[in-house]
């Protein structure tokens, strides 16, 4: 492809934000079962037992069941889940984040409204969906699209992504641990698709986030009962 030879590298080493459905606190799956709460403990306890465990600590003396599971909600689930989206076909995983909170909450407010909500039939309902924030450390040499962008108006078309999926197939074939360019949704953002797990580390809890749709909006909120955005559909 003619673009990869205009394309440069960016040196990252910084924290990337995570965007992903979740809940601010936890429910109990199990409460409609029992009212005995060592019977709902049990059936907690075989749950987990059953879970195929996605992280293997080189310390497990030190890491504990809990950092698994930020390991695997933060980083591993889009390298075990493939789906279709602005660099892969759907035949291999990418890991989507942002540099920002802002970024990411504009990101994550399209993808919920076109690709769950509007496929669902949900769009003309008021939906309340809550999400978590992970910071998740980043150490790779990404391919730098940003400079691209006049030459190559695809890299950013909002729909087609036809062109972006087959610079993704040639980097992921090729074995580049990710890629980096401007972000279609929040103007001066910028979208970080990375295709390799183990260039990203360290996850950690950021914030929470509330998704309110409400007519021709998505109202977010970072308290709740505060508006932080709202995010014109």
């Amino acid at each position: 492809m003619d673009v990869f030879s205009h394309i440069t590298l960016t040196d990252v080493h910084n924290d990337l934000i995570r965007n992903i459905i979740s809940l601010r606190a936890s429910e109990d799956l199990f409460d409609d079962l029992t009212d005995d709460p060592d019977e709902r403990e049990l059936a907690q306890q075989v749950e987990s037992d059953a879970k195929p465990c996605p992280y293997k600590s080189h310390t497990p003396e030190i890491h504990r069941p809990f950092e698994e599971s930020v390991w695997f909600n933060a980083i591993a689930w889009p390298f075990r889940n493939w789906r279709i989206s602005r660099f892969s076909d759907g035949s291999f995983g990418v890991w989507y984040g942002s540099d920002t909170v802002e970024t990411t909450a504009y990101e994550a407010a399209h993808h919920w409204y076109h690709g769950l909500l509007a496929d669902a039939g949900f769009e003309s309902e008021r939906v309340v969906v809550e999400r978590r924030l992970y910071r998740v450390q980043c150490d790779a040499a990404l391919l730098d699209l940003r400079h691209l962008l006049d030459d190559y108006p695809l890299i950013i078309h909002a729909n087609d992504y036809s062109f972006t999926q087959s610079i993704g197939s040639k980097a992921h074939h090729e074995g580049h641990p990710g890629l980096v360019t401007a972000s279609v949704r929040h103007e001066d953002g910028n979208l970080y698709a990375v295709l390799n797990p183990n260039v990203l580390s360290n996850p950690r809890h950021h914030s929470y986030l509330t998704y309110i749709l409400e007519g021709n909006r998505i109202v977010v909120e970072r308290k709740p009962g505060e508006v932080w955005l709202e995010i014109a559909l």
